[in-house]
C-alpha cells in the first residue's frame, strides 16, 4: 500500500504538478488535498487515520501552514507532517520545528530531497527495507 499523502497547497499549478510528480517519482499517493487551514484541519480531523504524510505550505488561501502544524501536534507517531514551502529560512525552519514538523523542504532548490522523502516514507509502509533516503 503506497503512502497516503494529503497536501495542502493553494496553488493550483502547483498543487497539480505536485500530485503528479509524486504519483510518478515515489511510492506514495495524494489522497486529499486543501487550499486552506481552516479545510486542512477539518479534513484530517475527519480523517483521522486517513493519512501518513502531510505536506503542508505556510503560506496559504485563508490562514496558514503554522496553524495546520498545530491541529497535528497529537497526531499518531507514525504520521509525519512536512513542510514544502518556498519560505525556507532558518528561523522559519526552527519554528516549524518547535512544532513538531518532521521535515521542512524549500520549494525552490530541495524537490529532489523531497520526493526522495516521499519516495522512502512509500517504501517504509511497504514493507520494504528501510534504506536510506538517495
Amino acid at each position: 500500500m503506497p503512502t497516503r499523502i494529503f497536501l495542502v497547497e493553494d496553488n493550483p499549478v502547483i498543487r497539480d504538478n505536485l500530485i503528479g510528480s509524486i504519483s510518478e517519482l515515489t511510492a506514495s499517493e495524494v489522497v486529499a488535498t486543501a487550499q486552506g487551514e481552516d479545510e486542512a484541519v477539518r479534513w484530517m480531523a475527519s480523517h483521522l487515520a486517513g493519512w501518513d504524510v502531510a505536506v503542508v505550505d505556510l503560506f496559504l488561501a485563508q490562514g496558514n501552514g503554522l496553524g495546520v502544524l498545530e491541529a497535528t501536534r497529537d497526531r499518531h507517531r507514525n504520521q509525519k507532517v512536512v513542510v514544502l514551502s518556498n519560505y525556507a529560512t532558518d528561523d522559519m525552519r526552527a519554528r516549524c520545528a518547535s512544532l513538531r514538523a518532521d521535515a521542512f523542504f524549500d520549494k525552490s532548490n530541495e524537490l529532489d530531497l523531497f520526493f526522495d522523502y516521499c519516495d522512502h516514507r512509500g517504501r517504509i509502509s511497504r514493507g520494504g527495507a528501510p534504506q536510506a533516503p538517495r
